[in-house]
């Protein structure tokens, strides 16, 4: 289905019967992708003595799941700036529209001593002058381990803080990567890039230019074939009043 679509003083047309989905689904296999030093989602069946909601099992007409999963550690997950702030700020309260222009980039990260950094010049080429409301970047080497890679105590690939800077000047609101942080692992809580995209100078006492609209969206995978360009990004969050919901970020070619 072709939709012509208005948005921001712009005027394109998506097809809809193509959607892109770039999450990753959360499992309770040893195929889940895990960060920050969590075990495996767990998704098992309620239990009241005898009775197992779960239909298999003979003494349920339904299938009745408890599912204990984190949004930050287990898969794709849209944060908002609550996630870094003393006082509570909900993902659910402050993400409000769910279309955007959006940009998909193709980066490999550079050496810097152990570390490997995605740096300002980079994103800067390879935005080439443009100006979306969101960027999805897909770090090379881009391998389908990323869909169950246990990434705790390995140094995964960050941003630079100067990165984040650049995306938040550009005006860009939304940014989404495939990686557990846009962070280094272990920077003894400094968070330069989460800050510097959210522009928060101040975790304890947030300063008024701080963007409360804005959000980071990560662990998310983009396959091969979809290639860089333009897209309309369809963020889509479940209602939980946290800092952080699980998500499925679509794209649409524009």
């Amino acid at each position: 289905m072709i939709a012509k679509i208005q948005h921001n003083n712009q005027n394109f047309e998506v097809d809809l019967s193509k959607p892109i989905d770039i999450s990753i689904t959360l499992t309770n296999t040893d195929e889940n992708p895990i960060a920050w030093y969590i075990e495996k989602p767990v998704i098992e069946p309620v239990r009241f003595g005898h009775w197992v909601g779960k239909v298999s099992e003979g003494s349920s007409s339904t299938n009745f799941n408890n599912i204990f999963f984190n949004p930050h550690g287990h898969g794709t997950h849209t944060e908002c700036l609550g996630h870094i702030t003393k006082e509570f700020y909900s993902i659910n309260q402050y993400l409000k529209t769910f279309f955007f222009t959006a940009e998909l980039v193709s980066v490999e990260p550079e050496p810097r001593g152990e570390d490997l950094v995605i740096t300002k010049n980079q994103i800067e080429k390879a935005l080439d002058g443009k100006f979306p409301e969101a960027i999805v970047i897909r770090t090379l080497p881009n391998v389908d381990e990323k869909l169950s890679r246990k990434y705790s105590d390995t140094n995964p690939p960050y941003m630079e803080e100067k990165a984040a800077v650049f995306i938040r000047e550009r005006g860009i609101k939304h940014l989404l990567i495939d990686l557990p942080s846009v962070d280094k692992e272990k920077d003894q809580g400094k968070l330069l890039a989460h800050k510097a995209f959210w522009n928060v100078k101040n975790t304890h006492d947030l300063n008024d230019d701080a963007r409360f609209d804005a959000t980071i969206t990560e662990l998310i995978f983009v396959a091969d074939e979809v290639e860089d360009g333009s897209y309309l990004l369809n963020l889509q969050i479940a209602s939980f009043e946290n800092d952080a919901s699980p998500s499925k970020p679509v794209l649409y070619k524009i």
